[in-house]
């Protein structure tokens, strides 16, 4: 068991919600759902928590009620080995609702915030020449969805 989980308070869509999110990461899977009974609080049989994994990252979801909102302080990072995944993800994640945000940034349908960011950018972000790095930089803030072929020109000038 991890020590440190992520918990997700949504209002009467937890299931949904992480249904959608198992079936866009490989090696995810329910772990343990506790559902409603007659007495509630929410309706019976409709989930009051669960625990799933995506990639092997054990989340949990809870139908709270609407209380409580998600807020872009806290995100998730999908590290990216190619464009291809990227994209993948940029176009699950914002589909039916989601919206698009800048240098990879986005909420999907439920609100939650994502940065989906191809891994081969920090080695431009991070590169021995400043000039080469700083050009990269200033071609990622003006993009929504990262395209490394783009960075990567920006880098080489």
């Amino acid at each position: 068991m991890q020590k440190i989980t992520p918990f997700l308070w949504f209002d009467n869509n937890a299931e949904e919600a992480m249904n959608f999110y198992m079936s866009l990461f490989d090696n995810s899977s329910v772990k343990n759902v506790l559902r409603n009974g007659p007495s509630g609080p929410g309706p019976e049989g409709s989930i009051l928590t669960a625990s799933f994994t995506l990639n092997g990252q054990e989340f949990v979801v809870l139908n709270g009620g609407p209380q409580f909102k998600f807020t872009e302080a806290v995100s998730f990072v999908i590290n990216c080995d190619t464009q291809e995944e990227v994209n993948k993800y940029w176009d699950a994640l914002t589909a039916d609702g989601g919206e698009e945000s800048m240098c990879g940034w986005l909420k999907d349908k439920y609100g939650l915030s994502w940065q989906v960011v191809p891994v081969g950018m920090f080695k431009l972000l991070q590169g021995s020449d400043p000039e080469k790095s700083k050009r990269a930089m200033n071609a990622m803030m003006q993009m929504r969805k990262l395209d490394l072929d783009v960075l990567q020109k920006a880098y080489d000038g």
